[in-house]
């Protein structure tokens, strides 16, 4: 049976106050219609049509061709907006998902539970359901005798006995595709609002004797719709929770889940151990057996086996395992750490590859360079990569010792085995094996400091006199 979805996601989402249209606002890294798009994807579904309307080229652009498109000019309600989906797979046998754009807990696992119950029970509509333990505000389920969905009542029109049933609409639905248009067709805008509601279907199949089920999902969260930045919010930390537990279930430690960030696209491996404030954001990649944090920030980084990172910061950068990161280190894109590198306090690596073994233990910058392996970079120096106009590049060779405070002014090469003398400013390549020495020879005046004490104190005093003078 072919498995189709409609996604809405043409409402405009005035209640998020954003420039941002709604269904892109992010979710742990993701935009909501994402995360919607991927619970189906998870089930087999064969076409998706995501229907849009305001920021229509936004949500394409972010979505690209992996779906198929419908355009609902004027937002006259949820029936309007499925049936722009019509010439797509209005003709096409299956079922089709109806699920809003705005639900990103919405899992795979509750849609493959609502198709089979629909299939189950031989249904033209499967609503899936959750049971509230506030269900104010929304629409309740009333069943009959045989479990089947009589009809759903709105809050407004509820009698006591209805408002007391904690079974509501969640708004995402399972329905057989052709018995769905063919309702649709039938749908009329005759109500306050003078819109077209997709629930009037429900009551058309009904009318037509035909089944009407409902699958209750096991996380009522899942019905969240967002619809302002408190949902927002709210929907950021359980999807949180979702991805630490799976985490923590494929045998990752993290310390304390609600003190950790980690978006959806982050796979880790088993005992690595996360630490308070750590954010792990984008395509990360974290290897096993690693230590991250406290306060440490990755995004689109890949860390090898039994690497460590502390109070660090790491932007699209690649490191080996057994290296040691931090504190304050700030890797920016383009570092590449090869095995058991050691990177240290207050040290910035951009677009440079660093050795194996090699170590930049503090307060330095390795900027556009390519650095061997076995080479220690000693305290306060940099690569001088920029005139102002051009990016150029320094290599430094296999073992080389680079002294305190120097300066290398590329493009220079360091060959292997050279040692740069502490304070040097090194203009012009150091041969493998050399000592390059580049510093002003040291001059002592002595006694000399008393007499610049001597003349500082008298043109004080000549200052202050003027003054009194005044």
């Amino acid at each position: 049976m072919t498995r189709m979805a409609v996604i809405l996601a043409a409402g405009q989402g005035k209640r998020m106050k954003s420039k941002l249209y709604k269904v892109l606002h992010p979710v742990c890294g993701k935009p909501m219609v994402e995360h919607v798009l991927d619970a189906v994807r998870g089930i087999g579904c064969e076409r998706a049509v995501v229907v849009v309307g305001h920021g229509a080229e936004a949500v394409q652009r972010t979505l690209g061709d992996s779906v198929e498109y419908a355009l609902q000019q004027q937002q006259l309600g949820t029936g309007h907006a499925v049936l722009q989906a019509a010439p797509a797979i209005g003709d096409s046998d299956g079922v089709t998902i109806v699920v809003c754009g705005d639900t990103p807990l919405v899992s795979s696992e509750t849609l493959e539970a609502l198709i089979a119950l629909h299939a189950a029970e031989g249904a033209a509509a499967t609503i899936l359901t959750a049971e509230l333990e506030q269900p104010a505000g929304y629409g309740r389920i009333v069943r009959g005798e045989d479990g089947s969905v009589h009809r759903i009542v709105e809050q407004k029109d509820c009698t006591p006995e209805q408002a007391a049933i904690r079974e509501i609409n969640t708004g995402t639905y399972c329905f057989d595709n052709l018995k769905l248009f063919e309702a649709l067709a039938s749908v009329t805008n005759e109500n306050a609002q003078g819109e077209y509601y997709l629930t009037d279907v429900i009551g058309i199949l009904q009318a037509r004797g035909e089944r009407i089920s409902a699958s209750v999902a096991a996380d009522p969260a899942e019905s969240i719709g967002v619809n302002d930045r408190i949902a927002l919010s709210e929907a950021e930390r359980l999807m949180r929770e979702r991805i630490a537990r799976r985490h923590m279930t494929n045998g990752v430690t993290i310390v304390d889940p609600a003190g950790t960030y980690i978006e959806a696209g982050v796979t880790i491996g088993a005992d690595t151990v996360l630490y308070p404030g750590t954010f792990l954001r984008g395509g990360t990649v974290i290897g096993e057996d690693c230590v991250i944090g406290p306060s440490a920030d990755l995004t689109d980084t890949t860390v090898g086996d039994g690497t460590t990172i502390r109070q660090s910061v790491a932007e699209s950068a690649e490191l080996g395992a057994g290296c040691a990161v931090g504190p304050f280190a700030y890797l920016r894109p383009g570092t590449k750490l090869a095995d058991k590198v050691k990177i240290g306090d207050f040290v910035e690596i951009k677009n440079a590859e660093i050795g194996a073994g090699s170590k930049v233990p503090h307060l330095s910058y390795v900027g556009d360079a390519v650095v061997g392996s076995g080479t220690n970079i000693g305290c306060g120096t940099i690569t001088a990569n920029y005139d102002g106009y051009n990016k150029s590049k320094t290599v430094i060779g296999d073992d080389a010792f680079i002294g305190s405070n120097s300066n290398l002014i590329a493009t220079v090469t360091i060959g292997d085995g050279a040692y740069v003398v502490a304070g040097s400013t090194v203009t012009n390549d150091v041969p493998g094996g050399s000592v390059a020495l580049a510093r002003a020879r040291q001059v002592n005046k002595e006694g000399y400091a008393d007499k610049l004490r001597a003349r500082a104190k008298s043109k004080k005093e000549a200052a202050a006199k003027r003054k009194d003078g005044e």
